[in-house]
């Protein structure tokens, strides 16, 4: 595994006061300003820039959706919702078109047979995950195939030129898989990381937080971070989590979506703890439980819009204020080009 170093601060202070030296008072661009910091301080340069943003979906199903007690939705919807991405018909299909932002969308373990799609990257591990409610979900080695394969989509997304990466997910059950990991590494109980998911009844929620509890209490907590995620994670999480540390590894900027991939990036940062530097958080997602795993983060989103659909939109609703952070750190007058009167000079 490729380790990942703490961002230097050699550039901070020379950063910081190319920000102030910008025609506002300090700190009147509020997240902006630290975005650019950020920014600058992965590529190590005082003019970061925002080549090629991308998302990158991961699709997979799970096999605890076999139960009918965790999900609304048929396991079916994950393969169909993969052909509206390929189709062009989904959420974050509008949004990427709209922000123009590349979309790619990877198939990392759906129930499902596609044919050859140009826009569909074939990765898929196995038809869907193991029940974890009797078994672990996959073995070490699928966990570890599915987080290199997560790490070679972004090794070819970045060089085709983008730096800046955006995560998103879908699959049926997938909520759960990422309630049960937020448990394990925060420590709190399921009870407190349970949500409606794709729209549960609060009757649902009570069923889908009995059974996670028994998977729990078959299996217990694994002190090795890669081990939770192969008892319960799934295929499109583990690749989420091998992708996330392959981009910061490549020092680009990863933009984490919601619950799900907040859940994929608890165990890369377990793994890697500096990876966290390299991730602007896009969104505090409306789904139970996001709140608290930020926080267990220390993370302080950009956006709380009460979204909570995945897919990456989250991320995808960010790229334009990242973009807009570089942006005014190259493009916008300092006071000694605009020939501006600097408060500290008067």
């Amino acid at each position: 595994m490729t380790n990942i170093t703490p961002l230097s601060r050699a550039l901070a202070a020379a950063l910081q006061d190319k920000i102030d030296q910008k025609t506002k008072p300090p700190g009147s661009l509020g997240r902006l300003e630290q975005i650019a910091l950020q920014a600058g301080l992965i590529q190590q340069t005082l003019s970061p820039v925002i080549n090629k943003p991308t998302i990158a979906i991961f699709a997979g199903d799970h096999g605890i959706a076999a139960e009918g007690r965790v999900n609304p939705y048929p396991q079916a919807v994950t393969a169909q919702m993969v052909y509206n991405f390929l189709q062009g018909g989904a959420a974050i299909n509008t949004l990427c078109q709209q922000l123009q932002v590349d979309l790619v969308i990877v198939d990392a373990g759906v129930n499902h047979s596609f044919a050859s799609h140009p826009m569909l990257n074939d990765c898929k591990i196995a038809y869907g995950t193991r029940n974890y409610l009797h078994e672990p979900a996959m073995s070490r080695e699928q966990c570890t195939e599915a987080m290199d394969a997560g790490a070679e989509i972004v090794q070819y997304i970045q060089s085709q030129g983008c730096n800046t990466i955006g995560f998103g997910e879908m699959g049926i059950g997938n909520t759960s898989s990422a309630s049960l990991l937020m448990s394990c590494f925060t420590g709190l109980p399921i009870t407190d990381c349970v949500g409606a998911g794709t729209g549960s009844s609060s009757q649902q929620i009570l069923q889908k937080t009995v059974l996670l509890q028994e998977a729990l209490n078959r299996h217990g907590v694994p002190e090795d971070p890669e081990q939770v995620l192969a008892t319960y994670g799934g295929f499109e999480i583990a690749m989420l989590c091998g992708a996330i540390l392959q981009a910061a590894a490549l020092n680009m900027i990863v933009v984490i979506d919601g619950f799900i991939v907040t859940a994929a990036l608890m165990a890369a940062q377990r793994l890697q703890p500096a990876v966290t530097d390299y991730c602007v958080f896009a969104h505090c997602s409306n789904e139970k439980g996001h709140l608290a795993m930020l926080q267990h983060l220390q993370a302080t989103p950009l956006l709380h819009l009460d979204m909570r659909l995945g897919e990456g939109t989250g991320a995808a609703m960010a790229m334009p204020l990242i973009q807009c952070a570089a942006a005014f750190l190259e493009n916008m007058a300092s006071f000694e080009d605009a020939q501006v009167s600097n408060k500290s000079e008067i």
